[in-house]
């Protein structure tokens, strides 16, 4: 079964490594006689499905940290090992998800127009005419 990122970008399993090992987490006496950590690593640089364009987005990014090249995502957070192996792919299609994202608009710097800028300052005028106005004029 592959892992659907997008509508356009599916990755194979066959590009997907898995490492299973013994888990911190919950789990009990269970704990200490089963592989349930799952981690999951994903070569960027190697793989078919993503374009040279996805590669070089996703290294140019710092949101996530390559490891030789590749996307290392370990859950241990459920008591069984398939229940963590879902949640491995999950995260690695939501992180992909992100990275190919494209960056958001740079902002336009603007300048404030003159008639706003007197609007503002007879706004402030005015809030400070109030407050001076509800003040007590007690002359001791």
């Amino acid at each position: 079964m592959n892992l659907r990122i997008n509508t356009k970008l599916e990755i194979p399993t066959n590009e997907i490594k898995w490492r299973f090992s013994r888990s911190s987490g919950a789990g009990g006496e269970n704990l200490n006689k089963t592989d349930s950590r799952a981690e999951i690593v994903f070569n960027v640089f190697e793989s078919k499905a993503l374009s040279p364009f996805n590669k070089h987005r996703i290294s140019t990014q710092d949101k996530v940290k390559l490891i030789n090249g590749s996307i290392c995502i370990a859950v241990q957070d459920k008591r069984t090992q398939y229940q963590n192996r879902q949640l491995a792919l999950s995260r690695l299609a939501s992180t992909l998800r992100d990275l190919l994202k494209p960056p958001p608009k740079k902002r336009k710097k603007t300048i404030p127009t003159r008639s706003s800028q007197m609007k503002r300052v007879e706004s402030k005028k005015k809030r400070g005419e109030i407050k001076r106005n509800r003040q007590s004029k007690i002359d001791y």
